[in-house]
């Protein structure tokens, strides 16, 4: 048992579960021998048994940017939800409900009532979603904001804004006790950088834009070449590849002071490595395994350059563009671990969907790249469980495996401290002691709720839709340019 609190792997363990919550956890003895069945817990008539003997527990996980598909992808929620919780995520936060804000909110309840097979669902509005005419006063903010917490929101989603229109929604947020995020958008960063939305009142970010910036030293705005045009997305991702390199160098005061304000602030990041990975590879990105058979026509289609979509942006990408991205990452990652380690709250987010991110592989990747970025295994799962449990305010509820929460787990029948790629639903490779090569892992059993899932009959379904969507449209993956 990995019970996400941070401490070391325990077991053997038994674990009830009464309806939908952990109603006991029983050590039955010691690795290396045979169970005690006299320790075991008895079992009723009627009592479901799943024997994970040799297996991993884990408490669920929770994408904490995680965007429901769309029309633009051609992904319909099905496809979406099985594959996230394939992948043992049981938990979502929707930044922006772009689908609709009724929408989401009808589905964050239909998931909540189990009437469909889908992750928990934690909506946040885009800021000023619905709102007639735009926010433009501080005013409207508030009126806002109290607007959609009667709706049944549980957060916002900021992109930016004017300071005191700002100021005022995070005011009214924090009042009512909802939670809040940005994306701090290049075209209104200069209003407000990230430390500044941090004394504002915002609780976290997602992706890293407003970070550097509020480490600039030499400059007040982004060193942006005099033929830039934040429209021409190749302009966009190359030059936010030449960003942290602007910024306070590693260890410096200001570095280290910015740093230091955002924890003290208790603020919390939510970094989406795995989303901007195709900028520094993007061979890799486009030949991932999991594209020929889980990947629909649409979404490879939604993925392919084209100047007129975001996300598109290989107009002309090449060495020189790949080679910033992995200097940005060498700084990006360094601060992230840097936060964690001084008591900063760091969560998983994979914003899949775009750039040849798919759901639920996507968020398995950034568990590896969070371990490239220096994060311990342990450290990893607590992030994905109760660090994303705090930070939606249900840390008392889920997060943990511990008893009197809701059963929320993840079953896996390999280590996945020692090799995260065992949690892929491609599993991971390996030759045995007799020459022959074979896949292990993906996960075995996702719980949500109590109620089980097969993990691989979920991808299965997901393969299914993909073969079926192809077959239709006579549709074979192939890379761009190329005829073979």
């Amino acid at each position: 048992m990995i019970d996400g609190t941070g401490s070391p792997a325990l077991g053997p363990v038994d674990i009830v579960i009464e309806g939908n919550r952990i109603a006991r956890i029983q050590n039955v003895g010691y690795p290396g021998v045979p169970i005690d069945d006299q320790r075991r817990p008895e079992a009723e008539e009627g009592d479901q048994e799943i024997d994970a003997e040799g297996m991993y527990i884990l408490p669920g996980f929770v994408d904490m940017h995680a965007h429901i598909g769309g029309n633009a992808q051609g992904t319909v929620p099905e496809y979406v939800f099985k594959l996230w919780l394939a992948h043992g995520i049981t938990g979502i936060r929707e930044p922006g409900s772009f689908n609709g804000a009724d929408w989401t909110l009808r589905h964050a309840e239909k998931s909540r009532n189990n009437e469909i097979t889908a992750p928990r669902i934690y909506p946040y509005f885009g800021f000023g979603m619905g709102y007639q005419g735009g926010i433009q006063t501080p005013d409207q903010a508030r009126e806002w904001v109290q607007s959609i917490h009667e709706q049944g929101a549980m957060g916002i989603k900021f992109f930016g804004a004017h300071p005191e229109i700002l100021e005022a929604a995070l005011d009214e947020a924090n009042k009512l006790g909802l939670g809040s995020m940005a994306h701090h958008a290049q075209t209104h960063v200069v209003y407000a950088n990230a430390l500044e939305t941090a004394k504002m009142g915002l609780q976290g970010m997602t992706h890293w834009y407003g970070l550097p910036e509020a480490m600039f030293e030499d400059q007040a705005i982004q060193n942006y070449p005099l033929d830039y045009n934040y429209s021409n997305e190749q302009h966009r991702f190359e030059g936010a590849g030449k960003l942290w390199e602007q910024a306070a160098k590693p260890g410096s005061d200001r570095w280290n002071d910015v740093m230091q304000q955002m924890i003290d602030l208790e603020y919390d990041l939510n970094p989406t490595f795995t989303i901007y990975e195709a900028s520094r590879d993007l061979m890799r990105g486009r030949r991932a395994e999991w594209h020929e058979k889980y990947t629909l026509p649409s979404l490879w289609e939604f993925y392919q350059p084209d100047r007129r979509a975001h996300g598109s942006y290989w107009f002309d990408w090449g060495t020189e563009q790949e080679v910033n991205w992995k200097h940005n990452y060498s700084l990006w990652m360094q601060f992230v671990n840097e936060f964690k380690n001084k008591g900063g709250t760091v969560t998983l987010g994979s914003d899949a969907g775009y750039i040849f991110k798919l759901y639920g592989f996507a968020y398995i990747r950034e568990m590896e790249l969070m371990r490239e970025a220096g994060f311990h295994p342990l450290e990893i799962f607590q992030s994905a469980s109760l660090k994303a449990a705090e930070v939606l305010g249900n840390d008392h509820e889920l997060g943990t495996i511990e008893v009197g929460k809701l059963a929320d787990l993840v079953i896996v029948d390999e280590n996945p401290q020692q090799n995260i790629k065992v949690l892929y639903g491609t599993g991971a490779i390996r030759v045995d002691e007799n020459n022959e090569l074979k896949r292990v892992g993906g996960v075995k059993y996702t719980i949500k709720d109590g109620i089980v899932y097969d993990a691989k009959q979920l991808l299965d379904d997901v393969a299914r839709m993909v073969e079926e969507k192809k077959s239709e449209e006579g549709y074979e993956i192939t890379q761009p340019g190329l005829d073979w």
